[in-house]
């Protein structure tokens, strides 16, 4: 098992373009200054072990989340088993600690999962530009929508990527149902938020572009993701 999940992690190499990259245009002032050095992330290079055997996991296990604004308790569908085995797996291996919110847009979603912005290496204008180079096939279903809270995978437009498949690591919260309802059928929804709700609403009304345009002013960071059940009937 701990093989499996190195080898997921081991991909860590490659990269493809979730959504625009580009920098705001602002003079350095103090607050961008005290922004940017907010956002200096320096790596845990502590060596975890695995959390738990994703093989072992029924077909809707639940999480909990844990931000810097909170906890977001989630499931994952039984309906999407290749998005919940990737996201288990990299659960397991500890893949999220560290990682942030990079875009977020109040009154549609708060978006996170790249690796790149826990990376040292990586700049700013880079965010959002990360995964671990392999796609996850498209697994929309017609009941699962895009409501309130739900859990649903990032991805490169059509025009290359017409099977719509899923970013390796990226995802996004539904903050707002009326502002994704567009996006149903078209991104693959494979969890949804049992409890937290309020959070997804605090981060997605987090100020936004002293450093870069839907980035919070303040950095919200994944802390960690533990698991709550097994999700076994």
């Amino acid at each position: 098992m701990k093989r499996q999940i190195a080898v997921i992690l081991a991909l860590v190499a490659a990269s493809i373009s979730i959504i625009s990259c580009s920098n705001a245009a602002n003079e350095p002032n103090d607050a961008v200054q005290a922004a940017l050095e907010a956002y200096k992330y320096v790596p845990d290079t502590t060596i975890k072990a695995p959390l738990f055997d994703p093989y072992e996991l029924g077909e809707e296990p639940v999480f909990d989340m844990v931000t810097t604004a909170g906890t977001i308790r989630f499931k994952f569908y039984r309906q999407t088993p290749l998005h919940r085995r990737v996201y288990t797996s990299l659960i397991a291996g500890h893949f999220f600690d560290g990682i942030l919110f990079h875009r977020v847009v109040d009154g549609f979603m708060i978006q996170g999962g790249d690796p790149f912005t826990k990376d040292p290496c990586r700049s700013m204008d880079q965010w959002g530009c990360g995964d671990l180079g392999f796609w996850i096939p498209n697994e929309c279903t017609p009941e699962l929508t895009h409501k309130k809270g739900c859990l649903a995978g990032a991805r490169e437009p059509d025009d290359v990527n017409p099977g719509k498949a899923s970013s390796s690591t990226q995802f996004y919260f539904v903050q707002s149902e009326d502002g994704c309802r567009h996006l149903n059928g078209n991104y693959t929804v494979f969890g949804e938020t049992i409890s937290g709700f309020e959070v997804i609403d605090s981060i997605a009304a987090s100020p936004t572009g002293l450093l870069r345009p839907e980035l919070p002013d303040s950095p919200v960071r994944i802390l960690h993701i533990d698991l709550v059940s097994d999700g076994k009937q």
